[in-house]
């Protein structure tokens, strides 16, 4: 009775597929729709100069769109992650990975919980970095002290990714 217990609870493991499956088709979703947005933004530039035009935050809207493209590809990068560390963590090694002399891929290859979610948390602070200056490409400012808080602002984003780019190195 153990035994049979045992195995189906270890064979359950499997259920991982489902996430691994759909993580892999958000994935491409997002990279799809990415890929969209940046053939609007430049369909829309050129369009704008074919027509000699050149309308109001013209520069605002073109960095916007390719800032809002680079975060949903990161995002889809984020479930590339997630699909491969459970599959590498749950179910099995990918092969396919490992070169000829052995080494293997490094970027995607997980050997634990803790250094997924270090690659995961790493990515979604760059995709909340890009995002933060998608909005800071869009904001007013109307004063020394609006300035100031921009500066500030720019300081924090710099020392949280030294920072973030120092965990898990060793001297």
């Amino acid at each position: 009775m153990e035994k049979i217990f045992e195995s189906s609870l270890w064979g359950s493991r499997f259920i991982i597929i489902l996430a691994v499956v759909f993580g892999l088709i958000g994935a491409v979703v997002l990279f799809i729709v990415a890929s969209f947005d940046i053939y609007d933004t430049a369909k829309f530039v050129l369009t704008t100069y074919i027509n000699h035009a050149h309308p109001a935050n013209f520069h605002e809207d073109v960095v916007g769109g390719i800032i809002g493209a680079v975060d949903l590809y990161l995002i889809g990068v984020v479930m590339l992650l997630f699909s491969f560390g459970l599959y590498e963590l749950f179910i099995s090694d990918i092969d396919v990975a490992k070169c000829e002399e052995g080494n293997e891929n490094k970027i995607l290859t997980i050997n634990s919980l803790d250094q997924l979610k270090d690659k995961i948390s790493k990515v979604i602070v760059m995709v909340l970095v890009v995002g933060f200056f998608q909005k800071v490409g869009h904001t007013q400012y109307n004063g020394a002290l609006d300035m100031l808080y921009f500066a500030l602002s720019i300081t924090a984003v710099a020392v949280g990714l030294f920072f973030l780019g120092k965990v898990g190195k060793s001297h």
